[in-house]
């Protein structure tokens, strides 16, 4: 028993020195109203995989460390608070993948509230945890804070200006969101060291930043502007990406020579003219990425093959005296690109001038003023007696309501001459609001026989106008209530999709309900008729096949690219692009037939999930029409139909081993139709456009501008090995030399 009383002492020593040793030097207990701030984030954030478990007996301070969870304490508050969760952000969702952004009823002015309160935090770290909304300007309430990353979520809109009341921040780091609009003035942030605002929106002018910035990233945004001479004073900086925007000029030659510099990514840019030979490097610069820009001549030495531990990429560009001349374009291709991208510079003596000519456009517009408001008045005396004879008509059918005030109507009367004069010279009538009447006398009553197909949208009729003319009825019967004047806004878009590559609409009719006239049922579409058949009609048949060489083909392609480009520019994503629905008229010029004629899905709806949901699933749109591009691509070129995913990425395969074993191989591939009547190097820069597009990842796919661009390039190597005159119809011997001269 002695013994056993004499060992108790010891064990109690040994008790607290393991206490000592294992529990962390933090507070004991954290302010219970930290405590009850953490249940409150939890619930905003709607209790993600990586918060639960918690409950009221958690010690916070003593959780264990992780990848996605850190929180530290001192002095009875919390310091450093970094939440990972699993939710993927704009840019990393994949065509399959549904929007992760929080619910509807998230607030991220409310989340910050709360946040806001941990006021001695130093460090905040939310990534991937779907928050979505505009950054609010009281998130510098956060006097001390250190670190801030809110990156791969879906913030929308402006960085705040009040994020410059931050003197302490060392790390912001807001990329992978959906914001936009210029940069505030980040002069402010003195202790700045990391700045990362990549795959974002923003632009187009590049942000000031403060000299002590050691890493710079704001690539993947739509900044337009020359890189600015202020960077020479930039005595830390490390790392630089501003790659994937559209910077114009020349590339400055001390960028490569600052003190700290270690790597320099300014790659798919607009970036021309040629670097001064004597440009030199920092012994510590190791990685340089001038690739996909506008550059001439001949790289200085530092940059060139001969640099010993420096990785350097110069590929597309109209370099001279390169390891990769074959990935080079053309010197013409680089003038005419950089002229039509170079920024306006004006002399003192074209400053003069121009103050010369606004003083003549004011005097002449004073005087014209007085010339045309005379005109206007009675232009509009006409415009109100027909407008009041046209609603009187409008309102003898009860069923139908003419949308008032419209400014389609406008338009459709010719208020907009220019726009009537660019849709003249498309061979296209000016925009028409049709009556149901019209409607049933065109279609014939929408007789079964004028049914021309049917699918998810409504039905489609054949349908003659009074004038004679043919077209297509698109008839769309709305699932929501709306009211006339919420789709008139939405007729606005409609009306404006007419363009060369386009199957345009020609016109609309709104019914409404008989018993509330206040409220539509149907839309009609009005649209162009091309009667010429379809791409997939003239490869299936063997003798319209045979009339599409390979500089038809490239035309074509060319056509439904600046097509899509149309509508993507537009905000028209998730098209239907594939074979059956790219027309040709009798000039074999490509009209686009069906694309995303959408109407509102649900009037009134206040959710604010629509703005991130939205900019994402039309991200993922566009890139699902990438991919749709690319199979049409291949089929293209080997002349063969392609009825399944599956069938596209065999293709594929087959088309990328060709591409690397030899020229032959893959003119073996292509169809047997355009044999003898391609450049080698078009082809191949077609095929590599084709493969690009059809990538699994879809954030790696080139955007329509990349796509066009590249076209380009192929159709001026085809048209250069034509001029030349070099056309060979099958292989022989071995081949070498400029295969853009060499027709197979």
């Amino acid at each position: 028993m002695m013994r056993n009383s004499s060992q108790f002492p010891f064990i109690l020593f040994f008790l607290g020195l393991l206490l000592f040793l294992f529990v962390p030097s933090s507070s004991a207990q954290l302010v219970p109203a930290e405590n009850r701030i953490l249940f409150q984030i939890q619930q905003f954030l709607e209790y993600p995989p990586v918060l639960q478990g918690w409950n009221n007996w958690t010690n916070f301070c003593y959780l264990p460390k992780s990848p996605s969870l850190v929180i530290t304490c001192s002095g009875n508050h919390i310091t450093e608070l970094t939440i990972v969760g699993n939710k993927k952000s704009p840019s990393q969702t994949l065509k399959s993948s549904t929007p992760q952004a929080l619910s509807g009823k998230f607030s991220i002015d409310s989340f910050f509230t709360v946040v806001t309160k941990l006021s001695s935090l130093k460090k905040l770290s939310l990534v991937s945890l779907g928050l979505w909304g505009p950054l609010p300007a009281k998130i510098s309430r956060f006097h001390s804070l250190e670190v801030l990353n809110i990156s791969s979520n879906f913030i929308v809109g402006d960085i705040p200006s009040s994020i410059v009341k931050f003197k302490n921040l060392k790390s912001l780091v807001l990329a992978r969101n959906l914001l936009n609009g210029s940069v505030p003035d980040l002069k402010g942030l003195v202790a700045i060291q990391e700045l990362d605002l990549s795959n974002n929106h923003l632009g187009p002018k590049f942000p000031s930043i403060g000299n002590n910035i050691v890493t710079l990233d704001l690539s993947n945004n739509f900044f337009r502007s020359e890189i600015p001479n202020g960077l020479n004073k930039f005595n830390h900086l490390q790392i630089l990406d501003i790659s994937s925007n559209k910077l114009v000029g020349p590339i400055p030659s001390f960028l490569f020579s600052m003190p700290a510099i270690q790597s320099i990514n300014v790659a798919k840019n607009q970036l021309s003219g040629a670097l001064p030979a004597t440009v030199s490097c920092s012994n510590k610069l190791n990685f340089v990425d001038v690739s996909s820009n506008l550059l001439i001549g001949k790289l200085p030495a530092c940059l060139g093959s001969s640099s010993r531990n420096r990785t350097v990429i110069n590929v597309w560009n109209c370099l001279s005296s390169t390891s990769s001349t074959k990935y080079q374009h053309p010197h013409t291709f680089c003038e005419k690109q950089a002229i039509a991208v170079k920024p306006p510079s004006k002399t003192d003596d074209d400053k003069k001038k121009q103050s010369t000519i606004k003083l003549g456009v004011v005097i002449g517009l004073i005087a014209g003023i007085v010339v045309v408001v005379s005109a206007i008045g009675l232009l509009i005396f006409f415009i109100v007696k027909k407008v009041t004879r046209n609603r009187v008509q409008g309102y003898k059918n009860d069923s139908f309501a003419f949308e008032k005030n419209s400014t389609l109507s406008k338009t459709a009367d010719g208020g907009n001459a220019r726009r009537t004069m660019r849709l003249t010279s498309l061979g296209l009538p000016p925009y028409h609001v049709f009556t149901l009447e019209e409607m049933e006398d065109a279609t014939n009553n929408f007789d079964p026989t004028n049914l021309v197909g049917e699918g998810s949208q409504g039905q489609l009729y054949r349908g003659w106008l009074r004038d004679g003319a043919v077209v297509l009825v698109k008839c769309l019967k709305l699932k929501q209530k709306h009211s006339p004047q919420i789709l008139q806004q939405h007729m606005e878009m409609i009306s404006k999709l007419r363009h060369r590559h386009l199957v345009s609409v020609l016109g609309h009719c709104v019914v409404t309900y008989q018993d509330h006239p206040n409220t539509a049922s149907t839309v009609f579409i009005v649209l162009e008729n091309v009667v010429n058949g379809s791409l997939k009609d003239h490869l299936s048949d063997w003798r319209k096949r045979d009339v599409l060489k390979w500089p038809q083909r490239m035309g074509i392609t060319m056509g439904i690219a600046k097509g899509i480009q149309y509508l993507h520019t537009g905000g028209v994503t998730g098209n239907d692009i594939k074979l059956e629905n790219v027309l040709l008229d009798e000039t074999l010029t490509v009209r686009i037939s069906c694309y995303n004629i959408s109407l509102p899905s649900k009037v009134g709806s206040e959710s604010p999930l629509v703005g991130p949901d939205q900019l994402t699933s039309a991200k993922e749109a566009e890139k699902e029409d990438i991919y749709q591009l690319g199979t049409i691509l291949l089929e293209a070129i080997t002349g063969r139909p392609i009825n399944s995913q599956s069938e596209t990425e065999d293709l594929k395969l087959q088309v990328e081993t060709c591409l690397a074993e030899s020229p032959s191989k893959l003119r073996d591939l292509t169809d047997p139709c355009i044999r003898g009547t391609f450049a080698y190097e078009s082809l191949k820069t077609m095929v590599q456009i084709a493969v690009n597009c059809l990538d699994k990842e879809p954030s790696r796919r080139p955007s329509i501008e990349d796509v066009l661009w590249h076209m380009q390039y192929s159709i001026q190597v085809q048209e250069g090995a034509t001029n030349s005159g070099n056309l060979s119809g099958n292989l022989s011997g071995k081949v070498s030399g400029n295969l853009s001269n060499k027709f197979y």
